[in-house]
């Protein structure tokens, strides 16, 4: 039982989200469908105070003497992130946003991918619908991975 509650809470993290959730599960033993929507839950609860809140914490945040950095560190990083999805994407913006999200590298999920919709001022509905997409399309990578289905496809190609 700790370790669904370390799922969730693990998937709540900034950076590490469900991409460091689902592998803790499958190394635990977790049954995978169960850590899997305990992950998706846990990696989207923080998903509307990030669109509603992140943009204005981070500006109050940044020329203060403790947390500046960091504060305009994440600025800069949903910015850059939101910037360059709109520039590719054209008007593709939702299944940019979406793809960026789905893709499980650092950085590519749920907290910055909402930030960058909310910088670049997506809809709510839009926004949210494209990150939980993502981070469905992302869970069944992650998920995949941990298993090694992908290690096992490659081996037969070997």
């Amino acid at each position: 039982m700790i370790h669904y509650l370390l799922v969730f809470l693990i998937s709540m993290v900034p950076l590490i989200e469900l991409r460091g959730a689902i592998p803790y599960a499958v190394g635990w033993g977790c049954n995978i469908w169960i850590s899997y929507a305990i992950a998706i839950v846990g990696n989207m609860i923080p998903v509307p105070f990030i669109y509603f809140f992140a943009r204005k914490v981070l500006l109050w945040g940044k020329d203060k003497k403790f947390i500046g950095k960091f504060f305009t560190f994440c600025l800069e990083k949903g910015e850059k992130g939101g910037k360059k999805l709109q520039q590719k994407a054209g008007k593709g913006l939702f299944v940019a946003l979406m793809l960026f999200v789905g893709i499980p590298l650092p950085g590519t999920g749920a907290w910055t991918g909402t930030l960058a919709a909310s910088i670049l001022d997506m809809d709510f509905k839009s926004s949210i619908l494209a990150v939980i997409l993502g981070v469905l399309i992302a869970g069944v990578i992650m998920m995949l991975a941990s298993v090694g289905v992908f290690g096992a496809i490659g081996a037969i190609f070997n």
